[in-house]
């Protein structure tokens, strides 16, 4: 049977959601009360191990709005669940917020009116507090700073996980496939047309944080190595600065030993030297493997995600 295409999507990544599953659809059944477009909720379970997609099968079983829940074959991170998440989507405009009630469906809605009454393809947001930990949001303003940097990020848009897209960008950014996807950096390269949107950020409702500090270090590295060769660059500048010093610290030696009395170098200065430029060598090499290892693994075929099993609840009366 024919479906109409639903005006809104709401994507959610799930990982070990466990209690917070109830007070989340609790949210969304509130919302549907009152939310009078056509709209569909997508949720992916991201290799969680609590239950999180036995328990979120039993509760949208009955669920006012079409609801399609994806579990993956294990955790592959956020920004691949989401991804994922878009390409079950179907709605002409697509948002996507956490799972632990921060981003409050409200603001997920008028989000979406907001990149609607627009003409851009992609709508962030940014918060006048965040409610995170400080590492967490000075983690945040240092891979903002990065992707300015490294990506061409105009300086005045916040690189939030909390955004809403339009279908047309979607339709261009879910044929990647590689194992390292970083979804601002596939957005930052398929459109220039964004916009923002001031929007409450609340407590977290329960549980902790997923994102742990080798998440975050993943994270990082997949927007330092995943859409710029900008760290090659560096390290080839970094090459070229540490030769013309031992150029300069071998014509100091010659010189010293042409004009001045010979003196026998100490070990301090010696090892010293020997740390920097070792260290150098090492640095540099870790950027190329970086390179490598990655490229050998995207052309290796690993999956970006596998999906188990997806699950659709019953049809809604119109």
């Amino acid at each position: 049977m024919h479906h109409a295409v639903p005006e809104f999507s709401f994507v959610i990544p799930l990982h070990n959601t466990g209690e917070m599953l109830r007070p989340l659809l609790g949210a969304f059944r509130a919302e549907a009360m009152t939310l009078r477009e056509t709209w569909e909720l997508v949720l992916v379970d991201d290799g969680s191990t609590d239950g999180t997609f036995a328990e979120a099968r039993r509760l949208v079983a009955d669920f006012p709005a079409p609801v399609v829940l994806v579990e993956l074959a294990r955790n592959y991170g956020e920004h691949a669940a989401v991804l994922e998440g878009w390409r079950r989507s179907t709605g002409r405009f697509v948002v996507n917020l956490d799972d632990d009630l921060q981003n409050p469906v409200s603001e997920a809605r008028r989000l979406l009116v907001h990149l609607r009454a627009s003409d851009a393809e992609v709508a962030y947001t940014f918060y006048e507090e965040k409610k995170h930990a400080w590492w967490r949001n000075a983690g945040s303003r240092v891979a903002n700073a990065c992707a300015t940097f490294l990506l061409g990020k105009p300086r005045e848009l916040y690189l939030s996980s909390f955004r809403a897209v339009r279908r047309e960008l979607i339709e261009r950014v879910a044929t990647h496939r590689s194992p390292f996807p970083y979804l601002d950096g596939l957005i930052l390269g398929a459109t220039n047309r964004f916009t923002r949107l001031k929007v409450a950020h609340d407590p977290r409702a329960g549980g902790e944080s997923g994102y742990t500090l080798r998440k975050l270090v993943r994270l990082a590295c997949g927007l330092l190595f995943g859409f710029s060769v900008m760290p090659l660059r560096i390290a080839s500048v970094l090459g070229v600065v540490l030769c013309a010093g031992g150029v300069l610290l071998l014509g100091a030696v010659a010189a010293e030993l042409l004009f001045v009395e010979a003196r026998q170098a100490g070990w301090p200065s010696l090892m010293g030297a020997l740390a920097i430029f070792s260290g150098a060598q090492l640095l540099m090499l870790g950027i190329i493997g970086e390179y490598v290892g990655r490229a050998f693994l995207t052309v290796a075929g690993r999956p970006q995600s596998l999906v188990r099993e997806v699950f659709t609840n019953q049809e809604v009366p119109a």
